[in-house]
């Protein structure tokens, strides 16, 4: 069984970006995140309504962090202080060596390249100190950019699931797809 360990907290950089652990002083950007309908349409989670929300959020990302049972960064710029999305890997599965990415990105971000790196960095962190596998994306049918992130990241479509769980009164349907180690 594969054993993971993130504590020290690995921060990660890259040429732009800095992928740190969260804070409570990232409330006021996690509860604009997970408050957007924009973002939330492709997230089948319920929306924020209070800041109040946006701190449980982080204290359950602090709180599966400190177990070893899944990791999530703080995506901001180098130098800079405030969050402007997140990425990390939940639903480890130690015993097959294999977990699920997700990634949140702040509208006024997009299409400038961030997501893509902070994916390289973050995979590279996933198969090379994590030692895991394989890494699995679920994704909204509808959501283009995240498909397109995926298939730029050498991610293979494994499965297309019709109305396979129940959210928000819905059946929606999800498409898997799945990165082995490079």
């Amino acid at each position: 069984m594969l054993t993971v360990n993130f504590n020290p907290f690995p921060t990660l950089y890259t040429s732009r970006l800095q992928l740190r652990q969260f804070t409570t002083g990232d409330v006021k950007e996690i509860f604009e995140l997970r408050f957007s309908k924009t973002i939330m349409q492709f997230i089948d989670r319920l929306m924020a309504v209070t800041q109040d929300d946006a701190l449980v959020f982080i204290q359950k990302i602090t709180d599966n962090l400190h177990i070893n049972e899944r990791i999530t960064w703080a995506i901001a710029f180098k130098g800079e202080a405030t969050l402007i999305g997140n990425i990390g890997f939940w639903r480890i599965d130690k015993e097959n060596h294999r977990a699920e990415i997700g990634y949140m990105l702040q509208p006024q971000q997009h299409k400038k390249n961030i997501m893509q790196e902070a994916k390289v960095i973050a995979l590279d962190y996933h198969f090379n100190s994590m030692r895991l596998h394989s890494v699995e994306a679920n994704v909204n049918p509808a959501n283009e950019a995240s498909k397109k992130l995926l298939l730029k990241n050498n991610f293979n479509q494994e499965a297309y699931f019709k109305e396979n769980y129940y959210f928000n009164n819905q059946f929606p349907d999800t498409v898997i797809y799945s990165l082995l180690t490079p």
